[in-house]
């Protein structure tokens, strides 16, 4: 069975092959391969390309010859000696043609006057039931002339002439140095005891043990304590029964608790103001007498209270020298260039907490300093 399937597909194959081979074959699935059917056309007339454009070369076209070069040398040797010029060598000049000349208009004669034109009337763009309205002018604000400064005396009689509030107010002083507050040599800082007080009382806290408390005690401070009294300053919440502060160098590093409570209001001792010292009995002495501490803010102005209006005239002029005094004390040494009192105080001014400002002549002040240093110094 198996050698008569060989034999019967051999013969198809060779009878397959006797016959034509097909372009294209089917690719179903449903049969044997079946040809394409081919279809053919009428062939076209036989149509001859058209021959290809030929560029014309110009170059080609132009020929020159021996004749033609000497008679053009012969004519541009007779142009050159000639001084008339052909019109077929003539050169053109590539510019427009100049404006036809129009004569100028006669001027009128200097006896006939020109008439101005008549300018438009206000009355044709305002109604007339507006026209009485008078028109609003700008006026020009009279300000008064800044006094100038006076001498100190005559300053202190004038704050004293202008009192309006009802309690005693406090008689305050303003010095504007001519200092440069961002360099770190030229602060001015410092204290000082007003030989008259500043007019109020002043609660003084002591942080000291052993003998030094009773020493601040019998001095008449108001608090003594050491870690109790920083104990009681966190405990308190901010509320504080003092003015001033005074401690001893071995209570300093204890202070580092409450030095965010203190350093905000301006209570922490400082050595640089005296508020650290062993001597704590002088120290509460000289706060509760009227002990005043100054420093120049940003600006480089110095602010302090030095009395009270209830004070007499003789009285507040003390106190302003002692306090000009300290501050002429603490002028910084890198500050130059500036004589004793006018290159270093530029300014000085005296009021009252609800008046305004009397400017000081800078020479009453330092006659006043100069004559407290002396009582001082005898």
């Amino acid at each position: 069975m198996t050698t008569l399937n060989r034999f019967v597909r051999r013969a198809l194959l060779s009878q397959r092959a006797a016959l034509p081979r097909p372009l294209f074959f089917s690719t179903k699935d449903d049969g044997p391969a079946s040809t394409i059917p081919v279809v053919s056309y009428a062939p076209k007339d036989d149509v001859s390309p058209a021959p290809p454009t030929r560029r014309r070369d110009r170059r080609q076209e132009v020929v020159i010859s021996a004749d033609d070069i000497a008679a053009d040398m012969q004519t541009s040797s007779a142009i050159s000696s000639s001084s008339v010029i052909p019109a077929a060598y003539e050169v053109k000049p590539k510019v427009a043609p100049l404006p036809e000349y129009h004569a100028a208009p006669e001027e009128a004669s200097p006896t006939e006057e020109a008439k101005p034109s008549p300018l438009p009337s206000l009355r044709q763009f305002v109604p007339e039931d507006l026209m009485d309205i008078p028109i609003p002018v700008r006026i020009k604000v009279e300000t008064k002339p800044r006094p100038g400064p006076i001498p100190l005396m005559d300053a202190i009689r004038e704050v004293k002439s202008k009192r309006s509030a009802k309690f005693d107010e406090t008689v305050e002083v303003a010095i504007r140095l001519g200092v440069d507050p961002k360099r770190s040599d030229q602060l001015v800082r410092g204290a000082t005891t007003l030989p008259h007080g500043i007019g109020k009382s002043v609660r003084v806290a002591v942080f000291a043990e052993d003998e030094d408390a009773v020493e601040a005690k019998s001095s008449g401070a108001d608090v003594v304590g050491a870690e109790e009294l920083i104990d009681m300053i966190l405990k308190s919440g901010g509320k504080l029964d003092f003015d001033k502060c005074i401690a001893t160098p071995s209570m300093m590093p204890k202070l580092s608790k409450v030095a965010r409570i203190l350093g905000p209001r301006g209570l922490m001792p400082n050595p640089k103001v005296g508020t650290v010292t062993k001597n704590v009995g002088s120290a509460v002495k000289s706060l509760k007498q009227g002990r005043v501490d100054f420093r120049a803010d940003k600006t480089g102005i110095v602010h302090a209270g030095i009395g009270k209006m209830s004070f007499n005239e003789d009285a507040l002029l003390e106190n302003i020298a002692a306090f000009a005094h300290a501050v002429l004390a603490a002028k910084p040494v890198g500050l130059k260039k500036t004589s004793r009192y006018e290159g270093y105080m530029k300014t000085f001014s005296i009021c009252s907490t609800m008046g305004r400002g009397v400017r000081v002549t800078i020479s009453s002040l330092s006659q006043a300093c100069d004559n407290f240093a002396k009582m001082n110094i005898s």
